[in-house]
């Protein structure tokens, strides 16, 4: 049976909050480089741990992905370590089985540029993608509009549809062609995947060109590319509709008990909906059926430990008994750190209160209060228990370089500059730590909101160069500004600021706001950062700790609900935006000058519901939609104020009231039917919702602040910045700068397509044995190594691939890449 390694088990990081990939390879666990981070391979199956950290606590997922093509054997290995990997954790992980093609909506949203979807696996001899990179050809169905998903499908004009998105990509050039019935944010959501591939795998240098298929004759350059490689271009396919799960289905509820006290295995159902916390007893296990769309598998804490390593095969066995679809989603839960969603098919869940072990689940997108647990730097941070080699994983005390970005080069940050990140700025953080003699370093790109492209671009290139300098080791992450790490944190000591625009560069002649208030988050020097936000009382948060910088003062502002840790990081922040004195002020003893200079009183969130400790149920983020007739909801899983786009309408569930959101592009019909879609999500609400829960109409650009305190630094002019569609093409420059590019793709040899012929008499020919398995160096002179079957002879052509040139050329070119791989001859 496989086992959990010790060198799996050594570099698993409990305590840093993010993401850990590893593949499956001659059934072992190997790491998946970060920069691979949203590549799959069909071949293959994958194991994901997400860290999340609340308080001084942790919560995990573990994800085991299976590809479609991947054998049963890995299947297996996957899920043994899937549970092996909770056992280390302590039993506290939600467990996720994922399907290729079927991924929950929580997988998904890991990837916020979008899943790829590869050809191949371990098996046929594939590496992870090398950045920089340009011998590739591939075309990539890009499908979804959230998260997407792109797969790599046939190079050839059959593939396409008018609905969807594709990416032909050729290594130096990747052309986006968009099907005329495309809408907008399925071509953002496609050139959003299209840059990541640009910037993450070929380092910035590659580009990106687009093609509207309602109008190819602005195009005439890429879309001569197109053709040169897919051959003329044929009727399209009309677009296939996206497969979605009707809310209805949902809210079929069944709970089943499972035993094996007879020695046999009985599966016996107990209830239906509406279910109750009490019905799911701590000595069993038991199985909640969603109406055939979902399996949860419950495991109670005094369950017998076989009935518990056995739920997951149960759950198989009971989705094959059921003839569900084999790629039906499975959660399993363990008693006492239930997900979200399986507490939400519950009437009512409550949490004890709890100061060890999972304490309360608290990600972005919420303003619950958290369980205060006075923190202990020496264990949670010492270095032994922290420092794992494949990440970044200790208390931030290595050495840290900080540049910012200025025309086009590196600057160094002034050392009194430390720790301030302004909006209208790009920095690059170099962070150096050893763990025993291995130096290990680590690449923070941080992108200011009001940057220029320019700057951003010039950022992301200087990042690679960065990167290059030390041999591609140091691990990169880009921040999105207000999205900033615990580590990165964790580095400024509790001394980090983020303003909204403005630079901290020499010679700046923009004037800086004389009144300025920051949000204070954290509870201790290795969580904490002041996040600037609009002067208006409306942005206060009885939770936090505030403070309002003023030409002649700065308040410290402590909200009732703040906790003394909070309030004493307030004091350590507040001293690097103002070095004059702090009167502190307590919420509800404000001075009238308070109030003056926030322009006036006015209402903010306050309410108590905010500040309850034992808050079971989180709230909700769902894009609602009418469009099929039914009404579908789709959850967005960690939610930000970036998730909400102008065009669509959402329902924020906070459960004892029920918001929707409407943007302003949103369609008029769905305007109108905001009440009846929010009477039928609580209609269909799986846990049996009271039907007279207060719903509240919010419109884009005039939310309450009982609206926006669900969400972490909300700002009220980020539509005002965000770039649209047209604004972000335009960005990547028009055809004619392609011209250089697009000629060379036409004019390379290498590009070979369905109706090239292959000329092979004009090559000089070797005996197969001097071609095979022979590095490039190693080759005759005049071999093209990546046409070595060019010079084989016909009959030596045919004694290999069993076919003959002409059949050759017309498989697609992943095929014949795998051949030749297969042969050695790649």
């Amino acid at each position: 049976m496989v086992e959990l390694s010790t060198k799996v088990s050594r570099t698993l990081n409990k305590t840093t909050p993010g993401l850990q990939i590893w593949r499956i390879e001659n059934m072992e666990m190997v790491p998946v480089p970060t920069k691979s981070y949203g590549n799959f391979y069909e071949g293959d199956c994958y194991v994901l741990l997400l860290t999340r950290k609340s308080g001084s606590s942790f919560s995990y997922n573990i994800h085991y992905w299976l590809g479609k093509d991947s054998s049963q054997d890995e299947q297996g290995a996957a899920a043994i370590y899937t549970t092996q990997m909770d056992d280390h954790l302590g039993t506290v992980a939600v467990q996720y089985r994922e399907v290729q093609g079927h991924e929950s909506e929580t997988f998904r949203a890991y990837f916020k540029q979008g899943l790829v979807y590869k050809k191949g696996g371990v098996a046929s001899g594939m590496k992870h993608v090398e950045t920089n990179t340009y011998n590739i050809q591939r075309l990539l169905h890009v499908k979804g509009k959230k998260n997407v998903v792109a797969g790599e499908v046939e190079m050839s004009w059959k593939s396409f549809n008018r609905g969807d998105v594709f990416l032909l990509d050729l290594g130096q050039l990747i052309i986006q062609w968009n099907g005329p019935e495309s809408n907008r944010n399925e071509r953002l959501k496609a050139m959003t995947l299209a840059k990541d591939i640009r910037d993450r795998e070929r380092g910035g240098r590659a580009k990106v060109g687009v093609v509207d298929g309602e109008n190819e004759a602005a195009s005439p350059g890429l879309m001569q590319v197109l053709k040169h490689v897919l051959g003329e271009k044929r009727d399209i396919k009309a677009a296939t509709p996206d497969d979605k799960v009707d809310q209805k289905l949902n809210s079929f509820l069944k709970l089943y008990h499972i035993s094996n006290a007879s020695g046999n295995l009985v599966i016996q159902e107990v209830a239906i909906r509406p279910l109750t916390q009490d019905m799911l007893l701590h000595e069993d296990c038991y199985i909640l059926d969603q109406g055939g769309a979902k399996i949860f598998v419950w495991k109670g804490k005094n369950a017998n430990k076989e009935e518990k390593q056995q739920a997951m095969s149960r759950a198989l066995g009971f989705i094959k008994a059921k003839n569900y679809p084999a790629s039906t989603s499975v959660e399993t839960e363990n008693d006492g750190s239930e997900s979200t969603v399986f507490r939400q098919l519950f009437q009512k869940w409550t949490v004890p209160n709890q100061t060890s072990g999972l304490g309360k689940t608290y990600t972005v997108g919420k303003v619950a209060k958290v369980e205060q647990v006075k923190f202990d730097a020496t264990t949670l941070h010492a270095k032994p228990q922290m420092a794992a080699q494949q990440k970044m994983v200790d208390d931030g005390s290595g050495e840290v370089e900080v540049w910012r970005v200025e025309n086009q080069e590196l600057v160094p940050v002034e050392k009194k500059w430390l720790g301030h990140f302004f909006g209208g700025d790009c920095y690059l953080v170099l962070y150096t730590y050893s763990v025993g003699p291995k130096v290990n370093r680590i690449i923070y790109l941080w992108q200011g909101r009001q940057a220029s492209t320019d700057e951003l671009a010039a950022s992301a290139y200087q990042a690679v160069i960065l990167d290059q300098k030390y041999n591609n080791e140091p691990v990169q992450v880009r921040v999105t500004m207000g999205k900033e790490p615990a580590h990165l944190m964790a580095i400024f000591k509790g001394k980090m600021v983020v303003y909204a625009g403005g630079t901290s560069r020499a010679g700046n002649t923009e004037p800086t706001p004389s009144t300025r208030l920051f949000h204070v988050h954290g509870t201790n020097e290795y969580n904490t950062k002041a996040f600037e936000v609009p002067v208006r009382a409306s942005s206060l948060n009885s939770n936090d700790v505030f403070v309002l910088k003023t030409p002649s003062c700065c308040y410290l502002w402590y909200g009732k609900g703040c906790s003394g840790d909070e309030r004493e990081m307030g004091k350590t922040v507040a001293d690097i935006i103002s070095k004059t004195e702090k009167p502190v002020i307590a919420e509800g003893q404000e001075p009238a000058e308070f109030w003056v200079a926030l322009g006036g009183k006015t209402q903010y969130a306050n309410s108590k519901r905010l500040q309850e400790e034992n808050l079971s149920v989180s709230p909700r983020l769902f894009e609602c939609s009418n469009k099929t007739g039914t009404f579908l909801a789709t959850e967005i899983v960690d939610f930000t104020q970036d998730d909400l786009e102008e065009d669509e309408v959402y329902l924020l569930d906070i459960w004892d009231q029920v918001f929707f959101w409407i943007g302003r592009g949103a369609k008029e019909s769905e305007k109108e039917a905001a009440a009846v879609m929010v009477q039928e999500y609580l209609r269909t609400h799986p846990s049996g919702r009271d039907l007279d829960t207060p719903i509240i109409v919010v419109k884009q650009g005039s939310e309450p602040p009982t609206f926006t305190g669900w969400f972490l630094a909300w700002d009220p002019l980020n539509w005002d910045d965000k770039k649209s569609y047209e604004a972000l093409k335009a960005e990547l420059g028009d055809e004619s700068s392609l011209g250089q590019l697009t000629s060379m793709v036409m004019s390379k040899q290498e590009v070979f397509t369905s109706t090239t012929t292959l000329l092979p008499e004009k090559l000089e020919t070797f005996p197969l044995d001097v071609l095979v398995n022979t590095a490039a160096d190693d080759l005759p002179r005049g071999v093209d190594p990546s046409r070595k079957e060019c010079h084989l002879s016909d009959q030596d052509f045919q004694a290999t691939f069993g076919m003959n040139r002409s059949a050759f050329s017309n498989l697609p070119l992943w095929k014949q890449q795998k051949l030749k791989k297969d042969k050695g001859l790649f």
